[in-house]
């Protein structure tokens, strides 16, 4: 089931196509990553889905029908740019950002009480905005995004100036806010991050949905055949066996364990590999490298960069600009 869809937005500023025909569809309790460079357009979808401005054309759905107004109060958005007063205090801004979002101050300082002394920040109560550090800051808005307890998160780059142990505790606290029922879309370009915590991305580059679905799938779909080994023996008995259908990269040479990356170019399997290197050598560990995230977005985003400028030549050379 969805808890959120977006159906072919459209949105174009003057001059600039920033969505064309984007859907995205976000399970429900599940962590979604919308990933894309600079200037791709999610930070436009991420204004639309919070209604703080409309789409051209297309629609949202929120749990199975078309998005209402008053849906902005099941919604948290921790923006990348903060939006924090910096002269109020911490304690008097918070209480204030909760009424907001429609508790009542009863309500919102129960709920506040719970998560400074969660955070540890009690002592910053009475402090001003101002006072406090930049991932001291991002704490706050952390608890101002999630205080009403919305149903759909949607954080931008959330681990800003954090150190790895504060973003390890806000990691944490994501996975937990999924365990109790809320969905979130998670957009950020720490691609680590994104194998660590969402089920399903998808990734925008120059307006459009270039690529889409569950993680695990999208590694797959990309993986390389190549296969990481460790072996007791002579490494140049390795090369001196195989043929040109294997491309083979020395990582380490010890005097004992050698370490080695293959790649099958010529449509074998890993069981014909193994089978030629037996007779060889010992093979102490045999696996298969699968492509990071990282190399997937980079594979796919330098892919569509040629795609376009090749289309480019062949409409220059048709004399068509």
């Amino acid at each position: 089931m969805f808890l959120f869809s977006a159906n072919e937005i459209v949105k174009k500023f003057t001059g600039h196509l920033a969505l064309d025909k984007v859907s995205i569809n976000v399970s429900d309790q599940s962590i979604f990553g919308l990933l894309g460079p600079n200037g791709a357009g999610k930070t436009t979808l991420i204004r639309i889905i919070n209604q703080i401005t409309a789409p051209d054309t297309g629609e949202l759905y929120y749990q199975g029908r078309k998005m209402k107004p008053d849906d902005i109060y099941n919604l948290g958005y921790l923006p990348e740019e903060r939006g924090l007063y910096k002269k109020m205090k911490v304690g008097e801004q918070a209480l204030y950002l909760a009424q907001l979002k429609g508790l009542s101050r009863y309500d919102a300082m129960k709920r506040l009480k719970y998560w400074f002394e969660k955070f540890e920040i009690t002592g910053w109560w009475h402090k001003k905005v101002e006072e406090l550090s930049k991932g001291m800051q991002q704490k706050l808005q952390f608890i101002t995004t999630v205080i009403h307890e919305p149903r759909l998160l949607i954080f931008d780059e959330p681990f800003s100036g954090f150190d790895p142990i504060n973003t390890n505790l806000l990691k944490n606290e994501i996975l937990d806010l999924r365990k109790n029922g809320a969905t979130i879309i998670f957009s950020t370009h720490n691609m680590g991050s994104v194998e660590e915590l969402c089920d399903d991305i998808s990734l925008i580059h120059k307006s459009r949905v270039i690529l889409e679905g569950e993680i695990h799938n999208i590694k797959k779909k990309y993986r390389t055949n190549t296969y990481m080994l460790a072996f007791k023996g002579n490494p140049d008995s390795i090369a001196k066996s195989l043929d040109i259908g294997y491309d083979i990269i020395h990582l380490k040479d010890n005097h004992d364990l050698h370490e080695i990356q293959i790649k099958i170019n010529d449509g074998s399997n890993n069981n014909q590999l193994i089978s030629k290197l037996l007779p060889i050598v010992e093979i102490c560990s045999f696996n298969e490298v699968i492509p990071s995230m990282n190399d997937v977005f980079i594979q796919v985003v330098g892919g569509a960069e040629k795609s376009v400028y090749e289309e480019y030549k062949k409409v220059e050379m048709r004399g068509e600009r």
